[in-house]
């Protein structure tokens, strides 16, 4: 069975992933991941604010801040104890792949070229194999156009590639307008793959004490739905590099995002949920399957139900919105109101009847 894959050019033993998390910090960590089976893993994020801190830029706008919102210092991380600076993540970058065979991908988490050119130049120094750029644009102000944050977006993505000689892929938010005009355009800047989607973690209020509260939320299964979409519809027009993040928990989860022309399956949550030994049980799951299908390879399987394969394209777009609406029949009807599901007996009309 041949669970071999390329992404972004580097030969990797099979499709599975570790994204970008706090487990690669441990270099007895990422040796057991190694062991388990994953392919290649991707560094935790250096941020664009501890590169800017470094230089003392954020800390001038802090101060500058403080003289008219006292609070406003309450938003910004404690430096101190925020990962271990740039110079503490190269050194680590360096340590990490010293520590394991397979390939290491620096991150680099951020929003304008600042200090990103630098330090990718200094990631491929480290040792890095491959460079992410874990790109977080979230647009508050009015003013500011979708087209104006997609043309800063491939103007720092043009910087970057120009600046290194490792191939650099684009973690991308699931919520730009024209997704594959979008990678089309990566693509022309010079990226060599996508990762399809960044992940954000959302705000929660709390009615008690009247904050913005967050928290981490685990993925499950049943949130590899949009990445599973659009992975199918940019790998019909483009041959750029794919990582599917998002949902990722089990062999058949892998193989879902393979089939719909995904190179690569990136997972976290489920190691973390689950423990270093599930990555191990995906590859196992993927081979057992592959194995009752009758499938000898991962070349063989890519792609095979994307947008240009299927027989029914119109499954990925809004004509099958409509369809599944129309063909959706609720269980129940309590009070004039159907849906309920408490009923056992079927009317004329094919709903149930209390």
């Amino acid at each position: 069975m041949d669970l071999t894959t390329t992404y972004l050019g580097l030969e990797l033993k099979n499709p599975l992933v570790a994204s970008a998390s706090p487990l690669s910090k441990n270099l007895d960590i990422a040796r057991e991941m190694e062991e388990a089976g994953v392919s290649a893993i991707v560094m935790y994020s250096l941020f664009e604010e501890q590169i800017n801190h470094e230089s003392q830029e954020l800390a001038h706008y802090i101060t500058q801040g403080q003289n008219t919102f006292v609070e406003v210092s309450s938003y910004y991380p404690d430096f101190k104890s925020y990962n271990t600076g740039p110079a503490g993540y190269l050194k680590e970058l360096t340590a990490l792949k010293q520590a394991v065979s397979i390939p290491v991908i620096g991150s680099l988490n951020g929003t304008s070229t600042g200090g990103w050119t630098e330090y990718a130049h200094k990631m491929e120094e480290a040792g890095a194999d491959a460079l992410e750029l874990n790109t977080y644009f979230l647009v508050t102000n009015p003013s500011t156009s979708s087209n104006d944050q997609e043309n800063i977006l491939v103007n720092l993505v043009s910087d970057i590639c120009a600046k290194v000689n490792i191939p650099v892929s684009v973690k991308l938010s699931p919520f730009y307008t024209a997704l594959p005009n979008l990678v089309q355009r990566l693509k022309e800047a010079g990226a060599k793959g996508v990762v399809l989607f960044n992940r954000f973690y959302q705000p929660d209020f709390d009615l008690e004490t009247d904050e913005v509260v967050s928290n981490l939320v685990l993925s499950t299964s049943n949130d590899l739905r949009m990445p599973l979409r659009w992975i199918a519809v940019v790998s019909a027009h483009t041959d750029i590099s794919i990582a599917a993040s998002s949902g990722i928990h089990t062999g058949e989860d892998a193989l879902k995002v393979i089939m719909a022309g995904a190179d690569v399956a990136m997972t976290t949550s489920a190691l973390l949920k689950y423990g270093i030994g599930r990555a191990q049980e995906i590859i196992n799951g993927m081979r057992d399957w592959m194995e009752t299908n009758e499938y000898e390879s991962i070349t063989q399987m890519k792609g095979r139900m994307n947008l240009k394969a299927v027989a029914e394209p119109a499954a990925f777009a809004r004509a099958n919105y409509m369809k599944e609406l129309n063909s959706f029949h609720p269980l129940g009807t309590v009070h004039g109101v159907r849906g309920s599901g408490l009923s056992s007996a079927t009317n004329d009309e094919g709903y149930m009847s209390v």
